[in-house]
């Protein structure tokens, strides 16, 4: 026999049956008998039979696609985040498309329009750093398509969202330096646009108020997060009439450029200036001058947390969406990691 897939009239014109007595055999439909139903099998196997896959999402009525748009898969973050959405997509049987904005509001509009023109049923989303506006999106709302934000979500009403609490992050960071003794703590901070800036502002000013320190605006300082940025504003942090002695970074790369800056002036790291960052990413165990400790985010979790909320909308029964819907706003709890070459 040949070895190209048959389809179901071949199979209904050897067997000189219907071609939709055919197709209901295949989905064992209850009005088919029995040694119909094996017959028809039996056939569609030795026939090397393979069901048409654009034909049964025409029926179904979606694609089993779901789009991932994030800003470098080459950050350790997002690349464990990957693992974990799709470790989970294919447990449910949904394949992945997967894009990156790096970090450009104009690549994440652009990929959002195409995303929605592949047919995706849903889309999972970690928004840019510069990402201010959010009318983009509305052409996912206007088609009932729905969106999960996670890590990097919007500050905005009426989303899904899976992020992790950098307030109480922030908090336990700084608590940390306290009981080291230090009382002068710098922030470099993320831009004052995304939502996990503020929270680790939040974080920041309540750790000191609980402590009875006074909370001082000039060591919380904004960056862009590039390897520049973070020069600038660890100089300005540096510059300040009051030195801060530990430093509070928003992520491992920053940290990364604020210690490799730090040590070109001659400062003694973990000594004369102590840095604290987020993600606890591996490379942070490569590094020769590291931060004291850095805030885990758990991004396999998130991507995976995600994703299952995504899949669940998907699979709502029709009519159940409306207006009032109730939208899904988990929170994973940060953790405070101990490096432990810094004990």
């Amino acid at each position: 026999m040949s070895e190209k897939p048959a389809t179901i009239k071949e199979i209904a014109k050897i067997l000189n049956i219907s071609v939709s007595t055919v197709s209901r055999a295949l989905h064992d439909h209850a009005s088919i008998g029995l040694t119909t139903k094996m017959r028809v099998k039996q056939l569609a196997k030795e026939l090397n039979y393979e069901p048409n896959q654009t034909a049964i999402y025409f029926q179904k009525g979606r694609s089993y696609n779901i789009g991932v748009i994030l800003p470098e898969l080459s950050e350790s973050f997002f690349s464990t985040a990957v693992s974990g959405i799709e470790d989970t997509a294919n447990k449910r049987n949904y394949t992945v498309l997967l894009a990156q904005s790096h970090d450009n509001v104009e690549i994440e509009r652009k990929l959002v329009a195409k995303m929605k023109n592949q047919r995706v049923d849903g889309l999972l989303i970690s928004i840019t750093k510069n990402t201010s506006t959010y009318d983009h999106f509305e052409i996912f709302k206007k088609s009932n398509i729905p969106i999960v934000f996670f890590d990097c979500v919007p500050s905005i009403k009426n989303i899904h969202s899976v992020a992790c609490n950098m307030e109480t992050g922030t908090f336990e960071a700084v608590n940390f330096l306290l009981k080291k003794g230090h009382r002068v703590i710098g922030m470099i901070n993320g831009p004052s646009t995304l939502y996990a800036s503020t929270e680790r502002k939040d974080g920041y000013i309540m750790a000191m108020i609980k402590n009875r320190l006074k909370f001082d605006p000039s060591l919380l300082v904004n960056c862009d997060l590039t390897e520049e940025g973070t020069i600038s504003t660890l100089n300005d942090l540096l510059d300040n009439k009051r030195k801060p002695t530990a430093i509070v970074a928003f992520n491992d790369y920053v940290v990364l450029f604020a210690i490799r800056h730090a040590r070109s002036l001659g400062i003694i790291i973990n000594v004369e200036l102590t840095f604290v960052s987020y993600a606890n990413m591996p490379l942070i165990s490569y590094m020769d001058y590291t931060p004291m400790a850095s805030v885990e985010q758990f991004p396999y979790l998130q991507g995976q947390k995600a994703t299952d909320i995504l899949i669940d909308l998907l699979n709502k029964p029709e009519g159940k969406e409306d207006s009032n819907q109730a939208y899904y706003n988990i929170i994973i709890e940060s953790q405070l990691v101990i490096n432990p070459k810094n004990p």
